[in-house]
This record gives C-alpha cells, sequence and structure tokens, in this order.
C-alpha cells in the first residue's frame, strides 16, 4: 500500500509533461480584502468591496467584524466559472457590501491563524462597547502580539493576557481609545504598525507610531496601509513623503466609504509564474496593475533575474521561462513571504543562491526557514539556514513527502519542486484555502490535466 493511500492528506504533486502555455486567473489580494474591510468597518457610511479574497483569513476578518456588529452583505453577479482552464473561480461578479455600525461586545474572535486578524482587531475591539476576546489556532498562541498589546496599553486600552503577550486575551473596549505617542518594537512584524495606523482615525488624538527596534520587514504592507488610509480620507505624515524616520502619524477624522475593487494577490501568482520558469514556459497573470503596493510586484524583477522575462501590458502580465534556473543572491527583507516560492525555484536552479533578510520568517504561520530546510534537505537538497536567511546549493531531488506545517506557501513551494521531480506528495494541500481557495484545481487546469 502506498503512503498516500495510508495518508489520504497527502497530495500527489503533478509533474509537469513539457513547458506550460496558460492563463491564470489569480484571486483578489488577502492584504489588500482585510485592510479594506477594516477600513470599511471603521468608516461614517458604507461602503463596497469588489472582487473580494473568499479565503480563510478573509472570512474570519469579515465573521469577527460581523460578531462585532458591522453588517456585511455578499452578492454574486455572475455564477461561478466551468471552463476547465486554469482560471479558476469567476470572482468578478462578487461584491460585499460594508455597513458600519456602533461595535459592540461581549464577542469572541476566532482569528485561526491570521496574522492580520489576530493583529488589525484587537485595536478595533478598543473602540467596541463590551469585551472582545480573541482566541484561534493551536499556532496562533506562539505568535507575536506584544508590541501590539503594550501599544494598546500605552493608548488608553485595557487588555487581560495574564501577562502571555499572546493569545488569548480580551479587550476591554469601552467605546473609545485615547490615543497619542506610542514607540513600539516591530522589528518582529510591521503589521504591529499597521494594525495601530488602520484604526488612528477613530482614536480621539489620532496616533503617533515610533518604531524603535531593529531593521523593520516587509516594508511595502506599511505603504499599503498608508496608501489605503489616505484613499478614504486619512491625514497621514510617514517617512516616504518626507516624515521622520520610523515614524508615522494619522490625524483624528472621519473616514469615507469607497467603492474598492481589490486587485489580485500577486503574492499568490508567485507559483504559477514559477512554473513558467521551472518548465521554460508562458504563464500570463490578467490584470497585474500597473502600479501597486503589493510585495509580489518584485516577482517580475527577481523572477526575470533568475532566468526568465516578463511583459506587462494593460492585458496583465505575461511571463516566459528561459529553460534554465539561475540562481541569485538576493535580500528578500521588503518581501519575506516570497521566500518559500523562491527557495523552491533555487533548489532546480543550476548555481548557488544566498537568501537574506529574512529572520522574522521563524515566526510566521511556521517557522519558515527551518521548515523549508528540512522537507527541501529530505528530498535530497543541500539547505542551510543562516541567521537571516537560507543558503541553497542545487542538488539532484528525490521524491518524498513534502509537509507543509499548516502553511500555505510551504504547500505552494513544494508543488513548484514536484513539477521537476516526480514522486513528491504534498501533505495538506488544503491548507492553501488560508488565501489560495482552489489551488490544486488551479495547478492542474494550468498543466493541461
Amino acid at each position: 500500500m502506498t503512503e498516500s493511500a495510508v495518508h489520504p492528506a497527502l497530495w500527489p504533486a503533478p509533474v509537469a509533461s513539457g513547458a506550460v502555455d496558460a492563463t491564470v486567473t489569480v484571486p483578489g489580494s488577502k492584504s489588500v480584502t482585510n485592510r479594506a474591510l477594516v477600513l470599511a468597518a471603521l468608516a461614517s457610511e458604507p461602503g463596497r468591496l469588489r472582487r473580494p479574497l473568499r479565503s480563510r483569513d478573509t472570512l474570519l476578518m469579515a465573521d469577527a467584524l460581523r460578531a462585532m456588529g458591522v453588517s456585511i452583505e455578499e452578492t454574486v453577479s455572475s455564477s461561478a466559472s466551468a471552463t476547465g482552464d486554469a482560471s479558476g473561480p469567476e470572482f468578478s461578479g462578487e461584491t460585499w457590501r460594508v455597513v458600519p455600525a456602533p461595535l459592540r461586545g461581549p464577542v469572541t474572535v476566532d482569528v485561526g491563524n491570521a496574522g492580520t486578524v489576530m493583529r488589525f482587531l484587537p485595536p478595533v475591539a478598543a473602540l467596541a462597547e463590551g469585551p472582545v476576546r480573541f482566541d484561534g489556532d493551536p499556532r496562533s498562541y506562539e505568535r507575536p502580539l506584544t508590541g501590539v498589546i503594550e501599544a494598546l496599553r500605552v493608548l488608553g486600552a485595557r487588555i487581560d493576557d495574564d501577562s502571555r503577550g499572546s493569545l488569548p486575551m480580551t479587550v476591554h473596549g469601552g467605546g473609545a481609545l485615547d490615543g497619542g505617542p506610542v514607540a513600539i518594537d516591530a522589528s518582529s512584524s510591521s503589521q504591529f504598525v499597521s494594525a495601530l495606523l488602520l484604526s488612528a482615525p477613530r482614536f480621539n488624538q489620532g496616533v503617533e507610531v515610533r518604531h524603535t527596534g531593529d531593521r523593520l520587514p516587509s516594508l511595502p504592507h506599511i505603504r499599503m496601509t498608508v496608501d489605503m488610509l489616505r484613499a478614504v480620507g486619512a491625514r497621514v505624515d510617514e517617512p516616504e513623503t518626507g516624515g521622520e524616520p520610523n515614524v508615522w502619524r494619522v490625524a483624528p477624522s472621519a473616514l469615507l466609504g469607497r467603492d474598492l475593487t481589490i486587485e489580485p494577490d500577486l503574492s499568490n501568482a508567485q507559483p504559477f509564474l514559477a512554473a513558467a520558469l521551472v518548465t521554460g514556459g508562458r504563464v500570463t497573470i490578467p490584470d497585474w496593475p500597473a502600479h501597486t503596493t503589493q510585495p509580489g510586484d518584485a516577482l517580475r524583477e527577481i523572477f526575470t533575474a533568475m532566468g526568465g522575462s516578463c511583459e506587462l501590458t494593460e492585458h496583465g502580465l505575461t511571463f516566459t521561462g528561459s529553460g534554465r534556473i539561475h540562481g541569485i543572491d538576493v535580500d528578500l527583507g521588503e518581501v519575506g513571504e516570497l521566500t518559500p516560492g523562491i527557495a523552491a525555484v533555487a533548489a532546480l536552479a543550476d548555481s548557488p543562491s544566498t537568501l537574506s533578510g529574512v529572520a522574522h520568517l521563524r515566526l510566521h504561520e511556521t517557522d519558515r526557514l527551518a521548515a523549508l530546510t528540512k522537507e527541501i534537505n529530505e528530498l535530497g537538497g543541500d539547505v542551510t539556514e543562516t541567521a537571516d536567511g537560507l543558503h541553497i546549493r542545487p542538488r539532484p531531488l528525490r521524491g518524498g513527502t513534502f509537509h507543509t506545517y499548516d502553511d500555505h506557501r510551504m504547500a505552494t513551494a513544494g508543488s513548484v519542486i514536484g513539477l521537476a521531480v516526480p514522486g513528491v506528495e504534498i501533505e495538506n494541500v488544503a491548507t492553501t484555502a488560508k488565501t489560495l481557495p482552489d489551488f490544486p484545481q488551479m495547478w492542474t487546469g494550468m498543466l493541461g490535466a
């Protein structure tokens, strides 16, 4: 009996029979969807989100806001696509109408293992009338929250966490929050900064957030937060526009409801672009924005350096592999979420790679650096952890089980390796539902299966 027969959770990663040639429509950005939900919930008037991502993380966010009193009405104007191509579901017809309401407790919020939910919503809960308890998956208890908890206390919130600095915890909302200046160490997660900025227009004094720690990771996500705040009428002073380094100021103000179309999730496009690189094929991602704050946009430069070429037109991005994969020496500090997919491609390259600037990945859905090292090496690879990243020496790989640790990006990374290595089986591929619903169907559709 095969291992996959004994463990039905194992998914045989398809091997590419040749160069891929596909158009893959990826659903909306998780990062944009969850920020937009928070801003819409705190607005002074109703708003709409068009083409939102429907995934575990975004549904957890929507359900949490509903529990606190916000109305989120979902409508779909067209049926799901059944064309059999790689485009997956038809997302263009879905709209979420968000109607703000006075926030209330007592309620319990399930954060799952979603960093955006566990970090963005405690400041929102501080504005509610009544207690809001936060709980989640076992891994969520291990993820850092001290920066948000301590900052909210300085700003006037009352929080019961039994001195853990992590979940589970209860925010005792008083209907308002003083706000004002606060210093935090956000070196373990840029979400600490974004969490405070998103709710700051509703604080009595707004907020001044000063980062006091070492290098701040994932700066594009903070830029995304700032841009989205400004789009709904907030006044933000930031380092990028001549403000004081490592200081962000948001003035108190009413937020506008708006009609927002969510960009495709560019980081979730990564495995499909990687497929073009690995197979020497071509993949087009429709609606790739010409200007964006999403970290995934860096893939155009990174994957081109690794051996491909890309063309961005009004229709989207077309990426073409050359048939060869080159190693790369790259600092991924601002785009750490791309590390698993880049590591998977690097394991198949013709020369070594060094990925740096990503020590904070040890605190993500899993310890991504340890997980990538273990799983690639168990397939015959040669990966070494460094202080802030990975050194990857390509070796001939063999089949085997690729464990995911309930981490969606581990599952897609293993699938990329499986394109070129027969016999790779992905444990719990369903974890991709966190941000990329229907990934197995999209993957096999890309391959023409």
